[in-house]
């Protein structure tokens, strides 16, 4: 069995699908929208309108890019405050149309320029936290790489959080906790092992739902396609109070 630091390896590897891959092999005639209203588009995060099934959805992502060039274009999959602005400003027309909502969480943390704190990057997190825990339509969550901190909280208050096998979540990054326990970030391995990050570790600790199976490379896709489908005709069927105070509760538990 893997370590938790080869787990942490694994969520960061080479050739890892990252959340772009999942809208364009599961949902169907995406449209991306662009755009915070307030200052810029952020490439870290990505949106639109998509169809699963018979469904309209929206769907955000977090995207760390492909090659090089992608990556430094998407900032390495670090948002910036208008990016979660963005993905918020798409969360509420959501709830205006009555669309049901899924996001794929992959960041190893929000990004923590000068820049970004200026335009309030704290404040963008907090604003997303506390409007999606009483958002009036259905959320999935699905963590398909690294889960850091409040910048993958930031799009994670949902009604179901899954993860995939291989994908970790944590409050911070063993680098950075190793930093700050022990000044040494040499020590990361000895971090994650305190961290208790790894996907199996978050079922366990009744953080996530479920732990979705990477066995088979292109399976990956059809199996969350199905899990999405069965849940969200179950999460959609349900009365809107009802889902909230469930959503409130799963949380509360913590």
């Amino acid at each position: 069995m893997a370590t938790a630091y080869e787990k942490v390896q694994l969520a960061r590897g080479k050739g890892r699908a990252t959340g772009l891959s999942f809208i364009q092999n599961i949902f169907s005639d995406f449209v991306e929208l662009h755009g915070d209203r307030r200052f810029a588009d952020d490439p870290a995060i990505v949106g639109g309108v998509a169809w699963l099934g018979g469904r309209a959805v929206t769907v955000i992502a977090i995207e760390k890019g492909g090659d090089t060039r992608d990556k430094v274009y998407r900032n390495f999959g670090s948002p910036n405050p208008e990016g979660y602005r963005k993905a918020l400003r798409l969360m509420k027309q959501a709830e205006k149309f009555h669309r049901p909502v899924v996001c794929f969480v992959d960041t190893s943390g929000a990004f923590c320029g000068i820049g970004a704190e200026e335009r309030g990057q704290g404040q963008a997190i907090a604003e997303n936290l506390v409007e999606m825990m009483g958002l009036k339509t259905p959320v999935i969550s699905i963590l398909v790489g690294e889960g850091g901190s409040g910048g993958a909280l930031a799009l994670a208050v949902a009604d179901r959080v899954w993860i995939l096998e291989n994908a970790v979540y944590s409050v911070v990054s063993p680098e950075g906790c190793a930093s700050i326990l022990w000044k040494d970030a040499k020590r990361a391995k000895d971090a994650a092992e305190c961290l208790h990050l790894t996907a199996q570790d978050m079922e366990a600790l009744g953080v996530v739902e479920q732990v979705i199976s990477e066995e088979g490379k292109g399976e990956v896709f059809s199996r969350v396609k199905s899990m999405l489908e069965t849940e969200l005709d179950a999460l959609c069927a349900t009365d809107t109070d009802t889902l909230l105070k469930a959503r409130y509760e799963r949380f509360r538990k913590y």
